[in-house]
């Protein structure tokens, strides 16, 4: 078989075999990487050996690049200003000082792990800064934590990949150098940066021009609109790169993110596009992956490799998380979680590998077997450990907030998501109504199109993983009908529905489903708006300057004690209100103790309360 049909032969099977992983995944619930990894090794040249370099030949370097190129581009397309402003100054350490920390920590274990020179030494840690969006986006996937851990995560994760590009092209340079100077190497990283954000700004804006331009044509507006977006990271990619090595990735990823958030059409159908092929382009890169790895180069580092992982993913990695996020943004546990999900992937991975092969050449072959089986090592251990048990770890520090699916994105829907996500909950919202969906989007929340009273539309949501359902149309048998499937046929405990007219509410409650009905709540709003006026009002504030949570009794420090001596560690502006044991509302004095398992009601300034949680230990 000649050399060409060979190729599109290998091709096609990466990509089978990738698709397959992807389905496996998304079955079992795992990071996609896992598999795509294991495939990689069992095809590769430590395995079978049918997917190898000289397979490929000059295209692998080439197809890897441009996967490179859009996976960054579609990254920062999802990154949304109005997203990201809660963790602003989160997201501004972690990409400096958490970058900073993160190349001198790992540089300093390497030289005295592995007796490496030092320009080394700050090679491979500036490789090891990248935490890309290949890797830390099908962990995201499948672990739902809170809206604002994955916002930092992932906008560390595709900056990061700028700058561990740059910062290893520009020490490979320093490496090779003679007499390097400090200026200079600034002067370096900081050319090439500029040139990927001139590039990457400027391809955004003609980018923009040209979509609304097919918007306004006759034709597939859409799909035109789609094929400009890939076009145009592959010309930010390609474009910045002639002008300097390495600048390519920070143009990707500058005219994604200037893309996702300027006013163009067509923004939902450009991300369904690019997330199919993204995952097709993650699914052969990983398994392409394997064409570069070595046994015998990791195996040459010794004890001294595992005394660089331990430190990379043990002490270097928390150490800059929580630096960085310090303050009141984040819960410990989600700061822990944070710590422990810092995978690298393909930039290190093939960055390496090109500097092995010119490092080789410039007869040093002994660097070029360090830094390839450092960076592979790393590579290894921390997509398989903290890929894999990303959904355990997550799940043992509870951090995955509460998935709530809300069956109707109307006045009422859109309002209970508002309100569970001033919570950090996650609520999806189900719509048939194109319209109505859409203006559900533009206020933020996460919306399915489709019809709530059917199976296939509730499965794809994850009602059966979902702790509440919420049935909020305006049609009492829509209500009925959907809380009757979930209950049925999704075993979903936790129903409560909207009931429109009062005589409908006995036939919710024999199905076991609470029901409130618009009538009933104008009543008590009216009495308390009488009788109560100040708690009325206080209730109204509720999301905003105000909160009630409640939280359950775990924490050892808190076990035991009496209200007393709580209320004395509470914030001046946090009221303990209730405490439910055993389905029983108390309302404790000072002299009663608490015991674990019980769950007390704070109340007072939103601030207050959140500082509070913590007190008692994770929340119910």
């Amino acid at each position: 078989m000649a050399r060409v049909e060979l190729l599109v032969a290998l091709v096609a099977l990466v990509f089978t075999i990738g698709i397959f992983a992807q389905v496996l995944a998304d079955r079992y619930r795992i990071p996609s990487i896992i598999f795509l990894i294991v495939a990689g090794i069992v095809l590769g040249p430590e395995g079978l050996g049918i997917v190898t370099r000289e397979a490929f030949g000059v295209a692998l370097p080439v197809i890897v690049d441009l996967s490179v190129a859009l996976i960054v581009f579609e990254g920062a397309f999802h990154l949304r200003y109005e997203d990201l402003k809660a963790t602003r100054s989160t997201r501004l350490r972690l990409i400096t000082v958490g970058a900073l920390i993160s190349l001198v920590g790992t540089a300093i274990t390497v030289r005295f792990a592995l007796g490496t020179p030092w320009d080394l030494a700050f090679l491979i840690g500036s490789l090891l800064v990248a935490t890309g969006p290949t890797v830390i986006d099908p962990i995201l996937d499948v672990v739902a934590v809170r809206d604002s851990v994955a916002n930092a995560l992932s906008f560390e994760g595709v900056v990061n990949d700028v700058t561990a590009a740059i910062l290893a092209y520009v020490s490979f340079e320093v490496v090779l150098a003679e007499q390097p100077t400090r200026i200079a190497f600034l002067e370096e990283f900081a050319a090439r940066l500029a040139i990927g954000i001139v590039v990457g700004a400027l391809v955004a804006v003609v980018l923009r021009s040209l979509i609304r331009a097919v918007d306004r044509a006759a034709g597939n507006a859409a799909q035109n609109a789609r094929l400009l977006a890939l076009a145009g990271a592959f010309v930010a990619y390609a474009g910045a790169t002639l002008l300097a090595e390495e600048a390519g990735i920070a143009a990707a990823a500058t005219a994604g993110l200037a893309l996702g958030n300027l006013d163009v059409p067509y923004k939902e159908t450009i991300s369904e596009f690019k997330g199919d092929v993204t995952t097709l382009l993650l699914s052969f890169i990983f398994i392409a992956l394997a064409a570069l790895l070595s046994f015998d180069d990791i195996a040459a580092l010794g004890v001294g490799g595992l005394v660089v992982v331990v430190a990379v993913m043990f002490v270097i990695r928390p150490l800059l998380v929580f630096i960085s996020t310090r303050g009141r943004q984040f819960s410990r546990d989600e700061r822990l979680f944070m710590s422990l999900i810092g995978p690298r992937g393909i930039i290190p991975a093939s960055v390496a590998t090109l500097f092995a092969v010119e490092l080789t050449d410039a007869g040093l072959p002994e660097q070029a077997t360090t830094l390839v089986g450092t960076v592979f090592l790393v590579i290894l251990a921390t997509v398989v450990l903290e890929g894999g048990l990303a959904p355990y770890i997550a799940s043992a520090l509870d951090v995955v907030p509460m998935q709530i699916v809300i069956v109707g994105g109307g006045t009422v829907g859109r309002g209970l998501a508002e309100r569970f996500d001033a919570h950090g909950e996650n609520p999806v919202l189900i719509e048939s109504d194109a319209d109505i969906a859409r203006r559900a989007r533009d206020d933020g929340h996460t919306v399915h199109v489709g019809d709530g009273t059917v199976a296939e539309t509730l499965r794809d949501v994850g009602v059966a993983d979902a702790k509440l359902l919420v049935v909020a149309t305006g049609d009492d048998d829509a209500n009925l009908l959907a809380a009757q499937l979930a209950r049925s046929t999704f075993d979903v405990d936790h129903i409560i529905a909207r009931v429109n007219e009062p005589e409908n509410t006995d036939a919710f409650e024999d199905l076991g489903v609470r029901a409130i009905s618009p009538t009933e709540s104008a009543i008590w709003a009216i009495d308390n708006l009488v009788e109560r006026p100040a708690l009325l009002k206080w209730t109204v504030e509720l999301g905003q300057s105000g909160d009630v949570r409640e939280v359950d009794v775990t924490a050892d420090a808190t076990v035991g004690r009496s209200i007393a001596a709580v209320r004395n560690d509470l914030p001046s502006e946090c009221l303990l209100a209730l405490v439910n044991r055993d389905g029983t509302n108390h309302y404790p004095g000072d002299d009663f103790d608490l015991e674990r398992g019980d769950t007390v009601t704070l109340l007072g300034r939103t601030e207050a309360v959140d500082d509070a949680r913590a007190l008692f230990g994770r929340t119910g």
